[in-house]
């Protein structure tokens, strides 16, 4: 079974490109040369240099002891919280950014559910000095206020979407719409594993100096590459490409996908899209979908923003339907007590996406011998609003 995509675009029957004819061009352009561009030497060169210089590549991979201790296994954090801009998203971006620049665009377009693709878009545009609109969902302007504050700082123009759910999914359409009445200079750089093909496999590519990382601090750790499982959050799924990818074929090693159950899966407030999804077409890709019997999409919810959507990456809906992934649905509430716990344990406060990946400690029994790593994809900042509110703190 192959995991990775096609030269269709596909991932076993998800992926493709669904667009309109005015993005033709322009996918088709980034289609014929994403892999050349990033087999280029200098490419290679200079996307290396800005991680370490940067981003601060390589992230730690962390022992936590004392959650280990509280479970019984062996946990591993990968620490992308500590990336500059607080969250794996950077990785990406300054990937795109470089492509950006390689195929003559000159201003950049970008959606953000947490804010902090949207930051990390903003912060590679100011670096190389391009122009940048970041559209963002009215509500989660309001719920993530201090990255709006960032993006600002930082030059770009935060555009709400006033649309639908007016959340990720509303701020992609309008970023979409954005593209279509600008093909020629503007590059999308998506903040997911979601979109046409090449999309999810660009993303996932640059982010796959996630898992490359794992492999060898785990064998300086550990003695051995290849931990027993890997975990991480999962909304359209960026990070968790990122964490999966170089594991992808170790049959091995286990990999789990946390979602969204919001309120509850059987709520009709959730986002948990492998229970309640079914094929379906968004952002200009085939995968699993939330929508109704007549194909209308169906509003996604979470506490976390950056969860907060209907659909997966192609490469997850394939994970899933394959059964190489084993998917966990995590409500509100367990994912605020699992980012609690960690920052009274380990004094970590995380992002309440990675939060979602660590209640899993409370759904799985792993054992004492386990190597365990999960992704901490971002860190709390954006999120401490939420969290006083949450706890009443």
């Amino acid at each position: 079974m192959n995991y990775n995509v096609d030269e269709k675009g596909y991932y076993g029957e998800f992926g493709g490109a669904f667009i309109p004819e005015m993005l033709y061009p322009n996918v088709e352009n980034l289609r014929q040369q994403y892999l050349k561009v990033m087999a280029d030497p200098t490419f290679i060169a200079e996307f290396d240099q800005l991680l370490k210089d940067y981003v601060g590549r390589p992230s730690p991979l962390y022992f936590a002891k004392r959650l280990s201790e509280k479970y019984n296994t062996k946990i591993y954090l990968k620490r992308e919280d500590l990336n500059h801009t607080g969250a794996h998203k950077v990785n990406n971006t300054i990937g795109q950014i470089l492509m950006a620049k390689r195929l003559g665009k000159t201003r950049i377009i970008a959606e953000t559910g947490a804010g902090q693709h949207g930051v990390a878009t903003a912060t590679v545009c100011a670096l190389m000095g391009m122009a940048c609109i970041v559209y963002m969902g009215e509500i989660d302007i309001a719920r993530q206020a201090p990255n709006v504050a960032r993006m600002k700082m930082l030059g770009a123009e935060v555009r709400p979407a006033l649309s639908g759910s007016r959340t990720l999914k509303d701020a992609t359409n309008e970023a979409i719409r954005d593209w279509i009445n600008n093909p020629v200079d503007t590059h999308y750089i998506i903040g997911s594993a979601i979109g046409p093909h090449p999309y999810p496999d660009m993303v996932t590519r640059f982010q796959s100096i996630i898992s490359e990382e794992i492999k060898w601090q785990l064998k300086e750790k550990e003695g051995k590459e290849n931990p027993h499982y890997v975990v991480a959050c999962i909304g359209g799924g960026s990070n968790a490409a990122g964490t999966f990818y170089h594991f992808l074929h170790e049959k091995e090693v286990g990999i789990i996908a946390v979602e969204a159950a919001g309120k509850g899966v059987d709520t009709g407030e959730s986002a948990a899209t492998s229970v309640l999804g079914k094929e379906g077409i968004i952002h200009g890709c085939k995968t699993l979908l939330m929508q109704t019997q007549d194909g209308q999409i169906t509003e996604p919810y979470s506490i976390s923003a950056g969860l907060d959507y209907p659909g997966v990456g192609p490469m997850h809906a394939h994970l899933y339907k394959t059964g190489r992934a084993e998917f966990i649905a995590v409500t509100d509430d367990q994912a605020m007590q699992a980012g609690m716990q960690l920052s009274k344990l380990e004094g970590i406060i995380p992002a309440i996406e990675s939060s979602h990946a660590f209640a899993v400690l409370e759904t799985k029994n792993f054992k004492p011998d386990d190597v365990v790593v999960i992704n901490l994809s971002g860190r709390g900042d954006k999120d401490l609003g939420t969290y006083i509110d949450y706890f009443k703190l």
